[in-house]
């Protein structure tokens, strides 16, 4: 019991990182930039692992379910969702404020911690949506959100469409690598002393971690809307590959500095 009492330290001490979740280096745009399809795999499993907005929502799913069958048909769920948007998104050119779908993902945190708690029974007296339709369509948000991150980079028009692929791959890799310890906890867990209130405490800290991320996201938004990428970022992938910019990605203006206030055509020439 003892070990429990430093569950809920654990967690705060975690809060701070999970804050930070969703960021994409210099390093790894330069790696990107520099390396070839291997390198899009590598960034993307590494994005994953440390995104800790997706592994928490995860969690939370994987908590509310029983059997490994059901655990692979949900996260499968979830997979194909988010690589719909991924790939589609960002193929086509769709893109929103970070902050903002980074704020719908913290939703999303928040209301599995709030369902797995009966929290829609308790305070609203009624069942809890469809489970595996709500993580279709958290799926294609977080898959929204992975997007528009990638499209924050410059990944050129060689190889557009393999390299959103790879990318994605390296997703998939790196949510597999960040849940198999996930699951063998739980599971080995379940059933066992401590194990409700181990439940309680993790999906308590989902609801905290998930209200925690909204502030931070909308303050990101309002306060330092500035320094977001609030421009609409066109990566060039025109039909035709007719590029206002001149394929320059609109580098060529010296006015462009790191404020991302300009705005780069998205203009789809068809």
């Amino acid at each position: 019991m003892n070990k429990l009492k430093l569950i809920p330290l654990f967690l705060l001490i975690l809060l701070p990182f999970a804050l930070q979740a969703h960021g994409v280096s210099s390093a790894d745009g330069h790696m990107l930039h520099e390396g070839g399809l291997l390198a899009y795999i590598y960034v993307g499993a590494k994005h994953m692992v440390t995104g800790y907005d997706h592994i928490l929502f995860l969690i939370g799913v994987i908590f509310y379910l029983s059997t490994f069958k059901d655990i692979l048909k949900f996260i499968t769920v979830f997979t194909i969702g988010h690589s719909i948007t991924l790939i589609g998104a960002t193929y086509i050119g769709i893109t929103m404020d970070e902050h903002l779908i980074d704020a719908v993902i913290a939703i999303s945190v928040l209301y599995k911690g709030f369902e797995n708690l009966g929290g829609f029974k308790k305070i609203f007296g009624v069942k809890s949506p469809n489970l595996l339709l709500m993580v279709l369509i958290f799926g294609l948000i977080h898959g929204f959100g992975l997007s528009t991150r990638l499209q924050s980079l410059d990944i050129g028009e060689e190889q557009f469409l393999l390299k959103i692929i790879s990318f994605n791959v390296g997703v998939e890799l790196g949510q597999v690598l960040a849940l198999i310890p996930v699951v063998l906890i739980i599971s080995q867990w379940r059933g066992k002393t401590g194990y409700q209130a181990f439940y309680n405490i993790v999906n308590w800290f989902l609801v905290v971690a998930g209200i925690a991320l909204l502030i931070f996201q909308l303050n990101g938004y309002f306060n330092g809307h500035g320094h977001g990428h609030s421009h609409e970022h066109g990566h060039g992938h025109e039909h035709g590959h007719v590029n206002e910019h001149g394929h320059t990605h609109g580098h060529e203006d010296d006015n462009h500095t790191h404020s991302h206030d300009h705005v780069e055509g998205h203009g789809h020439v068809h």
